[in-house]
């Protein structure tokens, strides 16, 4: 923890919610810390507060994953702003609610452009920072407990974020020899602004953003989660420093989906008992 007061931390998404909650988990480790969001006002504050209240060197700026050129450019607001970047966290997504038969070709390619290649992106950005620094390195992509344990009216959240594992697995590999660990996190629901900032994200040339009144209540039932299962941002990353500095690949944030999680494991390896019994 002692060697973290030197390091330099990203979050994209950190105007608020899970990644604001980040953004304060590293400055409280005396970390340097950038702020990148969206809303670029929500962002600044996130700055500003972590660099009033720990004393830290901060920096903020707007950033629109889904747009490459913007976030090339925030990795060089970043290293010009903060000196370089030892942890950058992928962390943002949008989510459309609805049934796979209700989603549209704009549903899906503004997702698929936002979670899956906005991680590519954010990721190809700053590695070249991290590959300049030396020792504790890390990159933290968000993907989501459903991922784990799907649940309906989330087809195409859920099958971005199925990517974003499947990325980071492949990406942990590929730079284990450069030292550079690679996290994936899985949160499950949280008190956050998640729902209200898609639909402030949506283009307006994919059409309208709709929540069905029975969406949530659906989705919860049919994930194995319930109202009690709903944490603070705070609470979900409680342990993220300590998973990062032993390089974990994985953080499981909350939630009390094991079992449903374990219904779907001896699926999988029934499966495997039938191929080899053939």
């Amino acid at each position: 923890m002692n060697e973290l007061g030197e390091r330099i931390a990203t979050v994209t998404g950190g105007g608020s919610g899970l990644g604001a909650a980040m953004c304060r988990r590293f400055a409280e480790a005396g970390m340097a810390v950038a702020a990148l969001d969206i809303d670029a006002d929500a962002a600044l504050a996130t700055a500003k507060t972590l660099a009033d209240e720990y004393g830290i060197a901060t920096t903020s700026t707007w950033v629109d994953v889904g747009e490459p050129e913007s976030v090339t450019t925030a990795a060089a607001h970043v290293e010009s702003a903060l000196g370089g970047c030892d942890v950058i966290c992928a962390n943002v997504g949008v989510q459309q609610f609805g049934a796979i038969d209700r989603l549209t070709d704009d549903d899906w390619t503004w997702m698929v452009n936002v979670n899956v290649l906005g991680t590519v992106r954010t990721v190809a950005a700053f590695l070249p920072l991290l590959r300049r620094r030396e020792g504790f390195r890390r990159i933290v992509l968000t993907a989501s407990s459903g991922v784990l344990t799907p649940a309906i009216r989330l087809g195409a959240y859920q099958t971005t974020k199925y990517a974003v594992l499947g990325y980071g697995d492949t990406l942990r590999q590929e730079l284990a020899d450069e030292g550079i660990g690679v996290t994936v996190l899985f949160p499950a629901g949280m008190m956050t602004r998640h729902l209200e900032s898609s639909a402030a994200a949506r283009p307006t040339d994919k059409g309208e953003w709709v929540l069905l009144p029975d969406d949530i209540e659906a989705m919860m039932s049919s994930g194995g989660m319930g109202p009690d299962d709903i944490a603070t941002p705070e609470h979900a990353i409680r342990n993220l420093l300590t998973d990062l500095i032993a390089d974990e690949p994985y953080v499981i944030t909350h939630g009390s989906y094991r079992a449903h999680y374990h219904e779907r494991l001896a699926a999988l390896e029934a499966a495997f008992d039938r191929m080899e019994r053939s």
